[in-house]
């Protein structure tokens, strides 16, 4: 097998043929587990600092298929929902390169400045098994806060990537790609509740949502609670679609 010296060898002196210079991907992945909204991360090999997941953009495809194939190689799946949402081109955003240093790369085309194209991604945090890179030595999800400090403006996508996935929430509905199959009305509210980092009104966010026309009431309840249980929901995969292309407007 290629040693990880000789690939990263040669990655640093002929990767340009393959990847666009100059230009990156980014991606910010949330999913929510145990009522917290989680991004996923990786850390470099050595006891290197954590990142956001994310690469280079390869001379033949388009930016969003290459979202698409890092958000693929991290988490195993196949169609994700992702929204680009801000380019990021500081001059000075990749100031630090003390790690790119120690392995003798200053000189190469990665040291070059870059542009990285930021995107939002959610998914159903059961079905994600965390993949590290070839690069990485780890990848796990963190609590939306308690993100360490990361390389470059990392933190600062994350923040800017929230802040486009709350807005979105005016324009499009979110749940399916965050919540199991089956859900209550709770366990809705306080996915939006924990996306928003704020408290909902019940009856008007059930009002809301209903509104919407995108969700299936169950005859089945919530087993092991109280003598009323919340009736279980699914979305409707169709009517969900239809609505996250053609916009809605919630006013949350």
């Amino acid at each position: 097998m290629e040693s990880y010296e000789k690939r990263l060898r040669d990655f640093l002196l002929r990767g340009d043929k393959i990847f666009l210079p100059h230009i990156s991907i980014d991606c910010v992945t949330f999913g929510f587990h145990d009522n917290q909204l989680k991004v996923l991360l990786l850390k470099w090999k050595d006891s290197g600092p954590w990142c956001l997941p994310g690469g280079f953009v390869k001379r033949d495809e388009s930016l969003d298929d290459s979202a698409k194939r890092v958000l693929n190689e991290r988490t195993g799946l196949e169609n994700i929902y992702l929204r680009q949402f801000q380019a990021f081109g500081d001059p000075d955003r990749m100031r630090s390169k003390q790690s790119f240093d120690l392995i003798g790369a200053a000189t190469s085309w990665v040291m070059d400045r870059f542009v990285t194209v930021g995107y939002w991604a959610l998914v159903e945090f059961s079905k994600v098994t965390p993949r590290p890179d070839w690069l990485s030595e780890d990848c796990k999800w963190f609590d939306i806060h308690r993100v360490p400090k990361l390389i470059y403006d990392h933190n600062s996508i994350i923040i800017k990537a929230l802040e486009a996935l709350r807005i979105s929430l005016n324009d499009h509905p979110v749940g399916y790609n965050l919540l199991p199959e089956k859900f209550t009305m709770p366990d809705l509210q306080k996915l939006y509740e924990t996306i928003l980092d704020t408290s909902l009104d019940r009856r008007n966010f059930q009002k809301k949502m209903l509104a919407l026309d995108v969700l299936e009431r169950l005859s089945e309840r919530k087993t092991g609670g109280a003598h009323k249980a919340p009736f279980l929901y699914r979305f409707d995969k169709k009517k969900y679609e239809r609505a996250v292309k053609q916009g809605i407007k919630t006013g949350f």
